[in-house]
Parts: structure tokens; C-alpha cells; sequence
């Protein structure tokens, strides 16, 4: 196994053969991943329940048939994606014509999170592949069973000079950004994003930073109840809340929020039994850090709901968590776990006072029937991507790409967009030569009264 400089100059030895440009080579590359990852899907179903106590049904729909279905895509259309793009050419350069021509930037890295790190460890990896990189992916080491099969997957899918896995801890990622990559994807919190921008600067090295923050979830005295009560359960206890566009805390009518509140402890008892701890579907939390930290942020806080947990099994119920105020440890920051703040509002500028505390979020949403105040939410607030009543559902449209704005992530990607992403551009212009216009050549004499015209007929 070659250490991180070694790999990283054997990738970079490997690009330059161009044997990652060959169209073929990188269809078969695809190929070859989708049949080696559906030989084991049954292990990858068991990595996600060892990593996070997913049960089979959420890791097939959020995880495993998320990369097969784009893989199967990839597959198709990476021959059209690779097609240079005709655009319209400029009369000043008449006669001609325009292309983009999409070439792979060369030698990237992925750094891929904890939460969902089968689906958000190969999506981008997909899309770095079919564009005709290198790649070596620094999967979690929170998610170990997941990153080991990511690793023996990849070694049996792939040269080991054309995609690879680099196995360890915060030390090995912090000596892989030091090194003079084409291109870096981080999928993580912004804190380390921040850290990754920082050294990928040192190189001018292009970035994708797929960050989070506190979503806001608004419920208008509009809203249908029991519709919206549903949806917020089903997103926001989706692997136990480790969800980056998770609704991390709500914003409820005051009108309705006995009546929402009511519904929502009914739904969770619907979905999870009343004994939930011994739920099949209900997930548990990736570390004993980060479930310290959960039940560290419920310290003076007034539950409505849940609050029982158990740290050996790393077990926290879901958990509605009573009008905190701004400054408590639970609105700080990105609760990443199932816990929910319910907040009142009565008017709009309460709102904007909740929202524009924080910084602009990667996901936000609103369950309304007024169509106007549906409009206001969206034009008023910046956020990365959202829904209106339901949470989380943009990540399944590939054809809507997916990132944050400021603080919440930099570029986006899915379906087509991955491929984008990881390609650049290269703008042609094809110039004829069977008529070679005189007037922009010297002398210019005489000339600038006629440009002027002829710029103005344009």
C-alpha cells in the first residue's frame, strides 16, 4: 500500500498516460464498479447497520439505490456529457464557430462525512470518474465498517493509479490537503470546510464545499397538520437527525402549535412504536462524542417529547424540545441529531428576527396553503435548496443541483452537475478562412466612423 505522496504521485504519472480520457476506459470503469457494489449489497446494508443501526429499507432507499441509480445513469450518458457543446457564435468573428469542450481537471481528492458515507462518498467520486479524473477518496473513520468496504470495493473495482481510498484520521486528511491537487470535494461541517479552503488556497486549487447549518422549518397557521406532521418526522428523524438538510429546528404559528405538536408525538409513535428504543427503523448515533454533545445541548431545556436515551447503545429518542431561546446550547449551532426546537411565531418579522440570526442555511423550508406567503418565504430568505410542504425531498430531483450558499457550502452538484463539476470548460472558437474581413486590421485610418456603424447594426 503506498503512502499519501506516493499515491498521489502515482495518479498524477497515471493522468498523464490520458488513459482516463479514453471514453471507453471510462465507461468500463463505471461498469465495473456498479457489478462489483451489486455483489455486496448485502454487506453494504451491513456497514451502514454496524456504522449508524440503519435498517435495511433506509440504507436501500437513502444510500444504495442512490449510487446504483446513478451509476446506471453515468453508464448511459457519459458518452453525450463528453460530446463537445456547440454555442452560438459572435457576428465579430464571422465567419466561425463556438464549442465548450469539457476536459477533466485532472487530480482530485474527495473527502466524504460519516452520516451517509456509502451514498455521499461515491456520488461525487461517480461524476470525478465519468469526467475523466483521478480520485482518492478520504472516506470518515467515525463510519469504519463503511469506509473498510468503500476501500475493498474500490481496490476491486479500479487501478489503484486511477482511484484509490486513503484510510485514516483528521492527521491523514490534513496532509492529503497539502498536497498540489487539480481539484478537492468536501462534504463535511463548515468549521473544517473552512480549513480545507484555506490550504486548497496555497495551490489555487478549484473547490466544491458541501457544508450545513441550522435549517429553519416554518409551519404557517395554513398548513395541513397531520400532512406536515408526517413529513417532518419522516425528515427529521431519518437516520436519528444525522441529516445535513434536516429541518433543525421549526418555526410554528402560534395559532396551531398545540395541534402540530400533538400530531407530530402521534407520528413518531406511528412510525417508531411506543417503545422506540427498540425500533428496527429508528438509527442510532455515529459516536459517543457526538451523542455527549446531543445530550449535552438538552441541559435547562423543556422537553415535550422524548428525552430518554441510552450511551451504550448510543441511543437518543426523538426529542421536541420546548421554546428555547437564542442563546442556548441547542440554537448555537447545527444540531446534527434527533432533537427538535419548537419555536412560536405571530408574525412575519419574528421570522426574519429566528432567521436572519443565523447564518444562510443549506436547506429550508415551509409548510403553507397561501400561495403568497409561500412566494414571500422564498424571495425573503437565502438559503442553499428547500421545499414547500415537505423537508429534505430536493436531494432526490439530480436534476435540481444540490449545494449551500455562504456559510452553508460553495458549488453543487448532482446528476449531470457532478460531471460538471468536475470537468472544465474549454471555450473554442473555429474561425473559416475563406473571407478575412480587412476592417479590424492596421492601418486603422478613416476606419473607427464605419466600425461605429456597423457596431450599432448589431
Amino acid at each position: 500500500m503506498m503512502n499519501v505522496e506516493q499515491l498521489h504521485k502515482a495518479q498524477q504519472d497515471f493522468f498523464k498516460t490520458r488513459k482516463t480520457q479514453e471514453l471507453k476506459y471510462r465507461v468500463e470503469s463505471l461498469q465495473r464498479l456498479k457489478k462489483v457494489i451489486e455483489s455486496r449489497e448485502q454487506q453494504v446494508y451491513k456497514a451502514l447497520a454496524d456504522d449508524l443501526g440503519k435498517s435495511e429499507f433506509e440504507a436501500f432507499l437513502t444510500e444504495y439505490n442512490v449510487i446504483i441509480d446513478e451509476l446506471k445513469k453515468y453508464i448511459y450518458r457519459t458518452s453525450k456529457w463528453s460530446q463537445p457543446k456547440r454555442v452560438r457564435a459572435s457576428v465579430l468573428n464571422f465567419p466561425s464557430k463556438a464549442r465548450r469542450y469539457p476536459e477533466p481537471y485532472g487530480n482530485t481528492l474527495i473527502i466524504s462525512p460519516w452520516n451517509y458515507p456509502f451514498q455521499l462518498a461515491l456520488a461525487p467520486l461517480i461524476g470525478a470518474v465519468a469526467a475523466g479524473n483521478t480520485v482518492v477518496l478520504k472516506p470518515s473513520e467515525f463510519s469504519n465498517a463503511t469506509s473498510k468496504l468503500l476501500q475493498e470495493i474500490i481496490e476491486e473495482a479500479f487501478d489503484e493509479a486511477h482511484v484509490s481510498v486513503a484510510l485514516g484520521d483528521s492527521k491523514v486528511a490534513q496532509e492529503l490537503t497539502t498536497l498540489p491537487w487539480n481539484y478537492i470535494f468536501f462534504t463535511g461541517s463548515p468549521a473544517v470546510g473552512k480549513l480545507i479552503y484555506q490550504a486548497a488556497a496555497k495551490h489555487l486549487t478549484p473547490v466544491t464545499l458541501e457544508l450545513g447549518g441550522k435549517n429553519p422549518c416554518v409551519v404557517h397557521e395554513s398548513a395541513n397538520i397531520r400532512v406536515t406532521a408526517k413529513r417532518i418526522v419522516w425528515s427529521k428523524f431519518l437516520n436519528a437527525g444525522q441529516t445535513c438538510i434536516a429541518p433543525d429546528y421549526l418555526l410554528v404559528h402560534k395559532s396551531i402549535k398545540d395541534q402540530l405538536v400533538t400530531e407530530i408525538k402521534k407520528q413518531i409513535h406511528v412510525f417508531f412504536g411506543t417503545n422506540v428504543k427498540e425500533s428496527a427503523d429508528f438509527p442510532r448515533i455515529i459516536r459517543e462524542n457526538h451523542f455527549d454533545e446531543l445530550i449535552g445541548m438538552l441541559e435547562g431545556e423543556i422537553l415535550i417529547e422524548g428525552g430518554d436515551h441510552d450511551r451504550d447503545a448510543l441511543y437518543i429518542a426523538p426529542t421536541l424540545v420546548d421554546e428555547p431561546s437564542r442563546d442556548t446550547k441547542i440554537m448555537g449551532n447545527e444540531i446534527f441529531g434527533p432533537l427538535l426546537p419548537v419555536i412560536t411565531y405571530s408574525t412575519k418579522e419574528d421570522l426574519e428576527q429566528w432567521i436572519d440570526s443565523f447564518e444562510k442555511p443549506l436547506g429550508a423550508y415551509c409548510f403553507t396553503g397561501d400561495s403568497k406567503f409561500e412566494m414571500w418565504f422564498i424571495k425573503r430568505f437565502a438559503f442553499g435548496g428547500g421545499v414547500i410542504n415537505d423537508s429534505i425531498v430536493q436531494f432526490l430531483n439530480d436534476r435540481l443541483p444540490f449545494g449551500g450558499v455562504g456559510n452553508s457550502g460553495i458549488g453543487s452538484y448532482h446528476g449531470k452537475k457532478t460531471f460538471e463539476v468536475f470537468s472544465h470548460y474549454k471555450s473554442v472558437v473555429h474561425r473559416g478562412t475563406w473571407i478575412d474581413l480587412p476592417v479590424k486590421y492596421a492601418p486603422y485610418t478613416q476606419k473607427l466612423s464605419r466600425v461605429k456603424k456597423l457596431m450599432s447594426w448589431l
